[in-house]
Order: structure tokens, then C-alpha cells, then sequence
């Protein structure tokens, strides 16, 4: 057994871990390095790692971190922190990286449904485009409506059954 750096973990098990997770992640449509990255972060106990870490753990270059962690910023999966006294930074992953990441995705739900509402204008409502647009677009306000109050309701849920960290 390899001990990670004094937690008592096998290095081995947490990097099956590592890149077991990250295949699910991209078999769900995310990109492979940022997948690799999120799921490093998301396993280590201090939730955050600079650059050189991810690449040594992740067996991968800066340039590649580098990438991954722009993505994961940009879809706020992850935030980066100055390191005091230093100008490296520390990517972190927050508990409420799922939360933050969906409520996030309202203002794209709202920039779909106005592309949709001029779709179904360009396109005509009473045309066979402009009736799937039309329900495209039905859905998304639907799904709008939901996330709302589901986000709502793991908030309660969180509150009640999560034990504080």
C-alpha cells in the first residue's frame, strides 16, 4: 500500500478513484482533463491544490491543468485563491459545487429561452421547426421554473441531514 502524503489513504486507491469518477464524468459529457482534475480535487481532504500538485498527482503537464481549471472556473466548479504571501494560486472545489453549478445555469436556461422565442418567431409557430422549438422551448421554462424550487428544497434538505464540515 502507498500512503498518500500523511492521510493514511492508499495513493493507489484514491487514484483508481480519481480516474474511475472522471470516466463517469466524461461519459457524461464533460472533457476528460477538467473530469481528471474535478474528481483530484474533489478527493482531497483539503479540497484545494495548486497547479504543481494536480500535475504531479494527475501525472499531466501545466498547460493541461492549466486548461482544465479554466473550464471548471468557467462553469464555477471550481474557484481559484491566491496563496498568502505568494502568487501561486490553489484551485478549490466547494461542498456546494453541484448547487452553485446548476443555479449558475439560469442565466443560460434564460439566454436558450430567448434564442428559442426568436426561433419560434423566425420560423413560424405553425410550422413543424417552429412547433419543436416551441416545445423546446416550453421545456426549458419548465425546467426554469423546477430547478428553482428544487434548489429550494436541497437547501432544507442539506440543512437538515449534512453534518457541518
Amino acid at each position: 500500500m502507498t500512503e498518500s502524503a500523511g492521510t493514511g489513504r492508499d495513493a493507489e486507491a484514491v487514484s483508481r478513484f480519481v480516474e474511475s469518477f472522471a470516466a463517469q464524468l466524461v461519459e457524461a459529457g464533460m472533457a476528460r482533463m477538467p473530469a481528471r482534475v474535478f474528481a483530484a480535487l474533489l478527493s482531497c481532504d483539503a479540497g484545494s491544490m495548486t497547479s504543481a500538485e494536480l500535475g504531479e498527482q494527475l501525472r499531466v503537464s501545466p498547460a493541461a491543468v492549466s486548461g482544465a481549471v479554466r473550464y471548471l472556473a468557467q462553469t464555477h466548479m471550481v474557484s481559484r485563491e491566491r496563496e498568502p504571501g505568494s502568487r501561486r494560486e490553489r484551485y478549490r472545489v466547494h461542498g456546494d459545487q453541484w448547487y452553485e453549478a446548476l443555479t449558475n445555469r439560469d442565466a443560460v436556461l434564460k439566454r436558450w429561452e430567448t434564442a428559442l422565442r426568436e426561433g419560434v418567431t423566425s420560423l413560424g409557430p405553425d410550422t413543424p421547426a417552429g412547433r419543436r422549438m416551441s416545445e423546446t422551448l416550453a421545456f426549458f421554462e419548465f425546467l426554469e421554473g423546477e430547478l428553482a424550487a428544487l434548489m429550494e428544497r436541497w437547501r432544507v434538505h442539506r440543512d437538515k441531514t449534512i453534518r457541518p464540515g
